[in-house]
């Protein structure tokens, strides 16, 4: 497993920017703009992490991920947090040893790609696939999505 990124949702993205760039002085590595579902995901990381996120296979990490949807939505206090993100080598296997342990899959990875599960505090937690998603497989692919992630 290999740490990826946090992701904080913002609801205004230049004064987010203005806070972790200009005043902690972090660095945008990557933006992706989204027309259709309407948001911008900007990354971010420390200075001293840049090589890391340049040496990244994959996924550049470590980084913050400042998630700006366009739209307006009132998230109230505990939605600003967004996720942590791991990149695990088998997302079934990942997936399965987690359920044998008593993790619900909040949103199981029917993609092959992408799952998300809770901590015991409500803390929304993303596991990634390494490399390309595995092909569709069962209990995965039927599998409903449960509460929220």
């Amino acid at each position: 497993m290999r740490y990826l990124h946090t992701m904080l949702r913002v609801r205004d993205l230049e004064s987010a920017l203005k806070f972790y760039v200009n005043a902690l002085g972090l660095k945008e590595v990557r933006r992706v703009d989204n027309d259709k579902a309407r948001f911008t995901l900007v990354f971010l990381c420390a200075p001293e992490d840049e090589n890391l996120v340049r040496q990244s296979r994959g996924r550049g990490a470590p980084l913050i991920e400042l998630t700006y949807n366009w739209d307006n939505e009132a998230y109230g206090e505990d939605r600003y947090f967004g996720h942590l993100a791991y990149e695990v080598d088998d997302i079934y296997a990942t997936c399965e040893r987690l359920m044998q342990l008593g993790v619900t899959i909040n949103r199981p990875p029917r993609d092959g790609q992408m799952a998300f599960i809770r901590s015991p505090d409500r803390h929304s937690i993303e596991l990634l696939q390494k490399g390309e998603a595995r092909p569709p497989a069962e209990p995965w692919n039927s599998m409903p999505n449960t509460g929220h992630w």
